[in-house]
């Protein structure tokens, strides 16, 4: 049988992840096909200059800014377009406020629709069959299998990320930090506060 046969090329590259991906970009590299320094570049982007921290900033901005919290709740998409959080991945957005009585959760069913510019690239389990799947069906044994135990009078509302409109949930601002900058606070926020299967960290 053809995958009895140890000699294919696959069956070269290294077990671990991280050392496929690096023989793989070493074999690109050496036929011409990759520039390392656009993919460098591509890297720092993305862990760089768009991820989670954009979208922190914003959530902390909106828990010291009232005005700026009811601008956002409103019509999303103009206020982030302002802080530079715009373009691909994230034309239409909207933001969905967690409060006492309500817990927001985002899950895009179709495929992996995500706030790219705001939350940077989404992580694995997001574009899974299975959260994709149980999100909708079951959010609280969902969100209890992430660490989120919600009180029973508190209504689990789940939003379908599509390609027309993105969501970002702004999580409750954590009791006790009254006096932080929003620099502080922002480091408070966690990615998966900001898609609703996580809460922020509590100030120290």
């Amino acid at each position: 049988m053809p995958h009895d046969d140890h000699d294919h090329p696959h069956a070269l590259l290294p077990p671990d992840p991280a050392l496929r991906v690096k023989a793989l970009e070493t074999i690109l590299t050496r036929k011409g096909l990759i520039d390392p320094a656009a993919l460098d570049e591509i890297i720092d982007t993305y862990q760089n200059r768009i991820g989670p921290q954009n979208g922190a900033k914003v959530v902390a901005k909106a828990w010291s800014d009232p005005e700026f919290k009811r601008a956002l709740l409103d019509d999303a998409t103009p206020v982030l377009s302002e802080m530079g959080f715009y373009g691909r991945q994230g034309e239409h957005m909207v933001v969905v406020e967690n409060t006492p009585q309500t817990h927001n959760m985002v899950v895009c069913t179709l495929c992996s629709c995500y706030p790219w510019p705001l939350l940077g690239i989404p992580p694995g389990w997001y574009k899974s069959d299975a959260y994709r799947a149980r999100a909708v069906r079951e959010p609280r044994r969902v969100l209890a299998e992430f660490g989120v135990e919600l009180p029973e009078g508190t209504t689990v509302r789940v939003w379908d990320s599509t390609a027309e409109v993105r969501y970002l949930v702004l999580p409750m601002r954590p009791e006790g930090t009254d006096g932080l900058s929003e620099e502080d606070l922002a480091a408070l926020v966690t990615r998966d506060s900001m898609i609703g299967t996580g809460l922020p960290k509590v100030s120290a």
